[in-house]
């Protein structure tokens, strides 16, 4: 199943707009899973001879008429008699004898497997992987399996290689000055194909999911747009991701929770967190101080997880790294809870830094903040901040 994460700031580009960059990661979390089978020749090689003849535009050169291969499975032999261009191919993939290869008998394309395991005690020390010799005939049906995106298929369509020998579009899509767009006419074409492919049973058609962290970066004109993409028979799911309460909607006057449009949040369901609790905070610390390499005592633990549920999880386990370096100067192994507290004293968290601004902002002279001395550094509005009656920490509200 494909997945896409993305965050709400990408669609905003000076080359590509807003919308065709939502829409090609929605292509993007669309998988189609093609299966084929094909007709193919598989075996160990036996023989390899090219066939020569005389040029027949006159000289003194020859060139190879046809190559002749022999290919042999557990149940028997065949002989096969290529033409001149698939030995081009076989010289690419250094085929030689005692290899397992498999060739398609309508398109000619050559898959080197690896080497026979019957050679395997040939050398003591060998680079080459080893593969058993094949089962049942050597002609037979093989089933391709092919895992690919809308995306993928929009890209193929967009922009064609040339042939191998064609400098021009080679040089042409290395001094390309932009990022194309893809057209909506296009990728109506690759839905008609993939429709007719899930129709034939070819194709199966797997949704995945596309992840928008920061979905209040989004403005009005990408809310709208997802209106449409979401109600899409074809749509993926979509996760959204925000940690804004209420604040305006970008490009709007539009106060609405999460930053979103109320319209697309009658569409979505919203997902229920709570607040970590002490014994879950423990766990997580601890199993993070092992990530991490920090030997915590149980005070040192038991106090970042106490202090997490004040602050906040992030803020303790940033306070890891340096709680270990303070224990080294000190010589010692393992972090204790004076290193935590002596770590608290000199990085605060983002609450008790909104408090000192807020208590700034007042005309509390009597209290020094590091915001008051260093005012040429940091800078607060007043607007940016509201008190909220229940006496919780200040919260911003206006999404910027």
């Amino acid at each position: 199943m494909p997945f896409c994460p993305m965050v709400g700031s990408e669609v905003y580009s000076s080359e590509v707009k807003k919308t065709e960059v939502l829409m090609e990661n929605f292509r993007r979390s669309i998988g189609l899973r093609v299966r084929e089978k094909k007709e193919v020749y598989e075996g160990e090689v036996i023989e390899l001879t090219p066939v020569e003849s005389e040029n027949e535009t006159g000289g003194y050169g020859k060139r190879i008429s046809h190559v002749l291969i022999g290919l042999k499975t557990v149940k028997g032999s065949k002989q096969l008699k290529l033409d001149p261009s698939i030995y081009d191919t076989l010289l690419k993939q250094k085929v030689e004898v005692g290899d397992v290869i498999y060739i398609e008998a309508n398109s000619g394309a050559v898959k080197r497997l690896g080497r026979c395991d019957v050679y395997a005690t040939e050398f003591d020390l060998e680079a080459d992987e080893f593969v058993p010799l094949p089962k049942g005939d050597v002609r037979k049906s093989k089933e391709v399996v092919q895992d690919v995106t809308l995306h993928d298929l929009d890209i193929a369509n967009a922009r064609p290689h040339g042939t191998a020998g064609n400098v021009t579009s080679l040089v042409g899509q290395l001094l390309k000055p932009k990022k194309t767009e893809i057209t909506e006419r296009l990728r109506q074409e690759v839905n008609n194909v993939v429709n007719d492919y899930i129709e034939q049973g070819i194709a199966e058609l797997m949704p995945g999911v596309l992840f928008i962290d920061e979905v209040h970066m989004l403005d009005i004109e990408c809310f709208t747009y997802l209106h449409r993409a979401l109600e899409s028979t074809i749509s993926p799911i979509v996760i959204f991701a925000t940690n804004r309460g209420q604040c305006k909607v970008r490009g709007t006057e539009m106060v609405s929770p999460h930053g979103i449009p109320l319209d697309l949040l009658d569409r979505i369901l919203i997902i229920v967190t709570k607040p970590y609790k002490i014994d879950e905070i423990l766990a997580i610390v601890k199993i993070r101080a092992e990530a991490e390499g920090v030997k915590l005592d149980e005070d040192a633990l038991t106090y970042l997880s106490s202090l997490g549920a004040e602050t906040s999880l992030r803020y303790v386990v940033q306070l890891l790294t340096p709680a270990k370096l303070l224990a080294q100067v000190n010589s010692r192994d393992n972090v204790t809870e004076e290193d935590v507290k002596q770590c608290a004293e000199l990085f605060i968290d983002a609450k008790a830094s909104a408090q000192l601004a807020l208590s700034s902002i007042s005309g509390d002279n009597t209290h020094t903040s590091p915001i008051t001395k260093l005012d040429s550094v940091a800078t607060v509005h007043p607007l940016n901040y509201q008190t909220t009656s229940d006496g919780d920490p200040p919260m911003e509200t206006d999404g910027t």
